[in-house]
């Protein structure tokens, strides 16, 4: 367990570099195993779920060169072994289900743990993974821990997803890019590291139609090949740098933006009184923002960001937004219409002194600018959250304790160096 101590007060600025996307780069390694050809990934973030499939797949035989100081990872899968040491997959991070039809392309059948583990934000099922792989040519048992065979590889089919899930949607691609004759997949996810998987799919050989959009269609391939894939910036990590120079007061400049993903994020910025930049590719918060949430037109109804599937306004984003409304004068109501856990870790917000009433598992809404005081909290298990914690840390005077807050690092791999090139005073502690 590590906790974060933050000595807060101090505006933020600077210039800093996003990392490589954690949502990317961990389908994309997943999908190298779908060829014995030589993969390249390059802007490689050093993440905690990626070491652990490194580990993995390195005790099953590929061969794994990882220049860490680089970002660049070379990859042979061709010394895969047949057989898996233990014959369950390791079950220790959410990121396993994403090796699912890699693994059954090569074995067959492959036996797994029915409580695969993620965050705290709510249950993951693993249902909708099953039906994929069904759907496709798999057959699945029943009981735990579950086998899933696949004796004569995976065949077209059409499947209208539930709802938009993400990794649902980068199995069904995996799964299909291989499988025989035309696949569709209706109520697809669309989110910018989905359309990175599709993208290097692609770049692997894969034929693939509505990239982007919420049906995709693909026509299998009998094999696919290696390719020089570069992970894009993780827009996450380019709107919590962005947030931190608000909150504090500061001016951050962030390179390698992605312009092209950030209307919606700009608009949520901008009801809380944030204007953000683009200068190209640079992203960038002046000093000295309002910081005072925007009255909307219908004035008998509350200012309200939600957020839900992309492209709607980013989920993983809205503790950010939370975090930063803390400190903005007015009142504003939050909705989280996907995880039903995705506010309870809003009594370590209340120790600062922020007012906040959670009005169903949903739903949220902020009384800003109330006197905030330093403070120790606990993180929970949800990457963001405690980030938001971190934030909100940041933008008080004194010393605050983010405690257990390591899960940072499964998606920010230098969160404090980065944050202390801002002028931030930060460290970790065991």
């Amino acid at each position: 367990m590590a906790d974060l101590i933050v000595q807060g007060g101090k505006p933020l600025s600077g210039t800093v570099v996003p990392s490589g996307n954690k949502n990317s780069v961990l389908p994309i390694f997943c999908a190298s195993l779908l060829t014995d050809e030589p993969v390249t990934l390059r802007n490689v973030p050093d993440i905690t779920d990626l070491n652990k499939l490194v580990a993995f797949l390195t005790s099953q035989g590929s061969r794994i060169e990882w220049d860490r100081a680089a970002g660049v990872m070379r990859l042979d899968h061709s010394g895969f072994r047949s057989t898996l040491a233990n014959d369950e997959l390791p079950s220790d991070m959410r990121s396993t289900v994403l090796l699912f039809p890699a693994l059954l392309h090569r074995l067959h059948r492959i036996t797994i743990l029915a409580n695969a583990k993620g965050c705290s934000l709510g249950v993951r099922e693993i249902d909708p993974h099953l039906e994929i792989l069904g759907a496709l040519g798999a057959t699945v048992g029943s009981g735990d821990p579950l086998v899933i065979a696949l004796p004569s590889g995976f065949i077209g089919a059409r499947h209208w997803c539930d709802y938009m899930s993400v990794t649902v949607t980068e199995n069904f691609a995996m799964a299909a890019a291989l499988g025989r004759g035309e696949s569709t997949l209706i109520n697809a996810a669309s989110e910018p590291h989905v359309q990175e998987l599709l993208a290097a799919l692609v770049a692997m050989g894969a034929q693939i139609e509505g990239i982007g959009t919420s049906m995709i269609r693909i026509t299998g391939v009998a094999k696919l090949h290696g390719a020089d894939i570069t992970i894009g910036s993780d827009y996450h990590e380019i709107v919590t740098f962005l947030a931190l120079g608000a909150i504090t007061g500061g001016e951050v400049r962030v390179t390698k933006a992605l312009p092209h993903h950030f209307d919606l994020i700009v608009r949520a910025f901008a009801k809380l009184g944030v204007v953000v930049e683009h200068e190209g590719d640079v992203a960038i918060v002046r000093r000295g923002q309002k910081l005072k949430i925007v009255e909307p037109y219908t004035s008998n109804l509350l200012p309200k960001i939600e957020a839900a599937p992309w492209p709607y306004f980013s989920v993983d984003l809205l503790p950010l937004m939370i975090a930063l409304s803390v400190r903005c004068d007015g009142t504003i109501h939050f909705w989280n219409k996907v995880y039903e856990n995705g506010f309870a870790w809003i009594p370590e917000l209340a120790k600062f002194g922020a007012h906040a009433v959670v009005s169903d598992p949903h739903r949220l809404i902020v009384f800003g600018n109330r006197p905030l005081r330093p403070a120790t909290v606990d993180s929970p298990y949800i990457i963001r959250a405690a980030v938001a914690l971190a934030m909100v840390a940041a933008a008080i005077p004194g010393r605050s304790v983010v405690r257990h807050a390591e899960i940072i690092q499964r998606a920010h791999p230098r969160f404090v160096e980065n944050l202390r090139s801002l002028g931030a005073e930060m460290e970790w502690t065991k």
